[in-house]
């Protein structure tokens, strides 16, 4: 018996790793609407030297910016380059300020023009460290291009009632929007930009820079909100911006309208998801690992929104940084690792999108070498979208606000599959989880239906696209596809 046994479960490990599993099956009803999608797929945009005017990358960087034609596109000059994303380095003195967007401006306005037609949500996510106080002055690199960790020094600020800061803001969204403004001692700075940025998100990842609790970051975003209201009051807010979601202090503290001033508006809070591998793990055992964490953030997302619905039913919520991140970033990152990252976007913007959540958005254009190059949408060698570029552009190019959820079955777990009514036909969006070939079996009606696919056979290309002639497809690992009836 026990050799029985023991040959029964030698012949299932033979044909697991043989590749022989359950026949995988598709079903979709097309006339059963499940609910009705509020979500946008999109991405952020993060300053760094490989996108500045000049660079091998610049110009193909922003073209496919362009050309994704996404909305709530994030973009966040942020605290490694003070010289890219601080506009007065040096507090005023004697009748004199140091505003200067010499360097800042090149890649702001190229961001611009790039999102031209389309909504955008500005993060100048970088305080002046003059305005903080600390123990010694906080210095900065000459050099524009040179990374810094220790800008963001201080955990208090030197003005106690936030005005400062939220004039500091006023005025750096006056440049962009307004023309110019009028610096602390009177004098006009003229910019001759009257660019449309309805979101502006105040600060990013507080729980990492300058650490402040939850009621004293709130009493930051009031002093902002209140200073840039007063320039345009028509301008949308996006707060909180954390790093690390387990927080749920920071969402019961912020959502609740009493901690604000009156007529503080929550239109939307944010925060981020990165999927982070295990030191010695290869593709084959980040496949589980990426997944089950994706799966962990969903359930936390829930609590979240538990807590939202309950304080502040009307606010938005923006997932704006989603992407994953390896361990050891120095080593080679094998070419199947960007399908898995893409992968694992297209199906949290799924679940996501089941959810509820509004703005989903993969992290980011561009990564590179010193700078978390396991993020980035974009060879920073040769300027080439990535497969998760191409993930987003499938997603963005097929699926919307507005278009229904269907019910839709699969009976395998390697397996995501969501049907839509789209206002362009019934599309059919399926990820394959795992790093090996799946066969499936279609329901009737897909056949002659176009299928588009981004895996690892269209590398640095785009969704290639064939048309379905029977009724099975089989999907090459990590591949997202999207049938078009």
């Amino acid at each position: 018996m026990r050799m029985r046994k023991f040959f029964v479960i030698a012949l299932f490990t033979l044909m697991f790793n043989a590749g022989v599993y359950a026949q995988v099956k598709l079903d979709v009803q097309w006339d059963k609407q499940v609910m009705i999608s509020k979500s946008t797929p999109t991405l952020q945009v993060v300053v760094n030297p490989p996108l500045r005017g000049g660079t091998s990358i610049h110009d193909q960087s922003f073209q496919a910016l362009k050309d994704l034609g996404a909305d709530y596109v994030r973009y966040v000059p942020w605290l490694p380059y003070p010289r890219l994303g601080v506009a007065e380095l040096e507090p005023p003195a004697n009748g004199k300020t140091s505003w200067d967007f010499t360097v800042i401006d090149p890649m702001t306005i190229d961001f611009l023009e790039a999102t031209k037609g389309h909504s955008v949500v500005l993060n100048f996510s970088t305080i002046p460290a003059w305005m903080f106080k600390t123990e010694k002055e906080v210095t900065y690199p000459d050099d524009p291009g040179q990374v810094t960790w220790d800008y963001t020094q201080g955990s208090e600020l030197k003005d106690s009632t936030g005005k400062q800061v939220g004039d500091y803001y006023a005025r750096l969204y006056s440049w962009y929007t307004k023309g110019g403004f009028t610096d602390e001692f009177g004098k006009v700075h003229s910019s001759g930009y009257h660019y449309d940025i309805p979101y502006w998100e105040v600060f990013n990842e507080p729980d990492l820079e300058h650490n402040p609790s939850p009621a004293y970051y709130t009493k930051e975003y009031d002093a902002v909100v209140i200073a840039m209201k007063k320039v345009s009051p028509t301008t949308k807010f996006v707060g909180i911006s954390l790093a690390f979601e387990n927080n749920p202090e920071w969402y019961e503290y912020f959502l609740n309208h009493a901690h604000h001033k009156p007529g503080i508006p929550l239109d939307m809070i944010s925060y981020h998801f990165y999927a982070t591998s295990i030191p010695g793990q290869t593709i084959n055992d980040m496949q589980y690992t990426y997944f089950e964490r994706a799966d962990n953030f969903i359930n936390r997302v829930r609590y979240i929104e538990s807590i939202r619905k309950r304080l502040s039913p009307q606010t938005k919520t923006t997932i704006n940084e989603v992407g994953s991140i390896l361990h050891n970033e120095d080593q080679p990152i094998a070419p199947a690792y960007w399908n898995l990252s893409g992968a694992m976007y297209a199906y949290l913007y799924v679940e996501l999108t089941k959810i509820g959540i509004d703005v989903i958005g993969e992290s980011q254009l561009v990564g590179y070498p010193t700078q978390f190059p396991s993020v980035s949408m974009i060879d920073w060698e040769n300027g080439k979208p990535n497969a998760r570029y191409w993930v987003l552009k499938l997603i963005h190019d097929n699926i919307g606000t507005g278009d229904a959820l269907v019910q839709t079955g699969i009976n395998s777990e390697d397996i995501m599959a969501q049907g839509f009514k789209t206002k362009q036909g019934n599309r059919m969006l399926i990820v394959n989880k795992r790093n090996r070939e799946i066969k499936i079996t279609l329901p009737d009606g897909l056949k002659g239906a176009k299928m588009s696919v981004v895996d690892i056979s269209t590398g640095e290309g785009p969704a290639v696209q064939t048309t379905i002639d029977g009724t099975e497809i089989t999907l090459k690992p990590f591949a997202v596809a999207v049938i078009a009836q």
